[in-house]
């Protein structure tokens, strides 16, 4: 079942996320390092854009960069201020006008968040942003449904938009003309969870945000069922969400098609 709310008004689903900060930042899923390590290298000055409560900012951090935090919802924001010691600015604003000034940043980032912007308005202004040599490089965690019991929590409460724009990069000519087509590595994570924390999870995706009451009871009811019922969860107390994490780099574009190395 595809989360068409998810995919039909885009808008009012990126804006659910506030109302749910606090659950957001506890059950949502980190980065691995060695995505981050790769896609970025030595540290650098970074954006990271649609930064939310801070997951992937606090990874950033904790790698060494100087990292502005932007986000368009102050409760989001707000969260991550107050959890990221040693970040070195944030912004309320958007992809679309970003509030830096030209050839400031090294390198734009954004965890499970590119899928929201319009990249017509976006690009432009990555490209303004970043000084000569810099890199876009977004990241998706994306669950392993080739796990069964995955597969089957797919069933009841579908893919979101970042779930299904997660290879979007791989297309050529994504993010031209202002990038290269970029490189891409697919890294394993997971996150440890248990019965109630698998139902928070369900409970912080947009979807379920913006659904009715009924609606929600529904979801929650049939995801529980799994958990009692499926022969790689029932009776464990604790389990393993695995994803595949799908890591990109694109070089910015040097005046007229010509590709600026990452540096």
């Amino acid at each position: 079942m595809i989360e068409a709310s998810d995919t039909s008004n885009p808008g009012e689903h990126a804006r659910s996320f506030g109302q749910a900060a606090d659950l957001y930042n506890d059950i949502r899923p980190d980065y691995p390092a060695a995505a981050l390590e790769w896609m970025l290298g030595e540290p650098k000055d970074v954006v990271d854009l649609g930064a939310g409560t801070g997951l992937l900012t606090r990874g950033l951090i904790a790698l060494g960069h100087r990292v502005t935090a932007v986000d368009h919802d102050e409760q989001m924001l707000a969260k991550l201020v107050s959890l990221s010691p040693g970040l070195a600015a944030s912004h309320q604003g958007s992809a679309e006008a970003l509030p830096l000034p030209d050839d400031s940043a090294d390198a734009i980032c954004g965890g499970q968040s590119f899928h929201w912007f319009d990249f017509d308005r976006a690009l432009p202004e990555f490209a303004r942003v970043l000084r000569p040599g810099g890199i876009l490089a977004p990241i998706w965690n994306i669950r392993d449904e080739s796990v069964d019991w995955i597969a089957a929590l797919s069933e009841i409460i579908g893919s979101s938009q970042g779930e299904l724009a997660a290879t979007g990069p791989t297309e050529p000519g994504y993010f031209a003309p202002f990038f290269a087509d970029p490189e891409r590595r697919v890294f394993r994570h997971e996150k440890i969870l248990d019965r109630a924390r698998l139902l928070r999870l369900v409970q912080s995706r947009s979807y379920f945000l913006t659904a009715g009451e009924e609606r929600r009871r529904e979801i929650l009811n049939a995801v529980g069922e799994l958990v009692d019922t499926h022969p790689q969860l029932a009776g464990r107390e604790t389990f393993a969400m695995p994803y595949d994490t799908h890591a990109f780099r694109a070089a910015r574009q040097d005046g007229a098609g010509s590709v600026v190395p990452p540096a």
